[in-house]
């Protein structure tokens, strides 16, 4: 089992930013991806951005050269770092971390940014 403890959702004003951390404790090993993934009221879960062990990332094009993904592998930790955000940026945001054919959540974090 893998437990992953989000931090950093919040308030903003629009143009603003934040930094939104995951922290994975538990059975950690192997091969991993970790990412984010955000819904919206009224709308699915989409994903957002992914990190690999080597340090490979994937982003969404609506977040691509605004949102940022790091990972401290050494602490288990992935980062979210959001800049220029905007309205429809609204979302509770939840990290994941995928491992072969087991997939595990968070517990999500609210991020409201105000226009």
């Amino acid at each position: 089992q893998v437990q992953l403890m989000e931090s950093g959702g919040g308030l903003v004003q629009a143009g603003g930013s934040l930094r939104l951390s995951c922290a994975a404790s538990g059975s950690i090993s192997g091969i991993n991806v970790m990412g984010w993934y955000r819904q919206a009221p009224g709308k699915e879960r989409e994903w957002v951005a992914s990190i690999n062990g080597g340090q490979t990332t994937t982003y969404a094009d609506s977040v691509k050269g605004r949102f940022t993904i790091s990972r401290d592998n050494g602490k288990n930790t992935v980062i979210l770092q959001m800049n220029s955000l905007n309205a429809e940026d609204t979302a509770v945001y939840y990290c994941n971390y995928r491992r072969l054919f087991e997939v595990y959540w968070g517990q999500g974090t609210q991020v409201t940014v105000s226009s």
